[in-house]
């Protein structure tokens, strides 16, 4: 991981357990995260356009979508939290 902190944002909803789990996560490692809540389905329906994606998490790193809870807990056990 570099120096600099990666800019991190997680598109979550209402009473999702991996949503959670994902800020819980980055939470531990201490590392900031801007959270955007899509449960409005506008939101969800744009944020869908964007990536494809149905699901959610979503985590973006530094404006890259790397993947959902999944794919963090990956990249943590890696120790590449924040590296694209």
């Amino acid at each position: 991981m570099s120096d600099t902190k990666p800019r991190i944002q997680v598109y979550t909803t209402r009473y999702c357990g991996f949503c959670d789990a994902a800020k819980r996560l980055l939470k531990e490692r201490g590392l900031a995260f801007e959270e955007i809540d899509v449960s409005d389905p506008e939101k969800k329906e744009a944020l869908k356009a964007r990536t494809g994606w149905r699901t959610v998490p979503q985590i973006f790193v530094d404006g890259e979508l790397i993947g959902g809870y999944q794919e963090l807990a990956a990249k943590d056990r890696a120790g590449k939290i924040g590296s694209n």
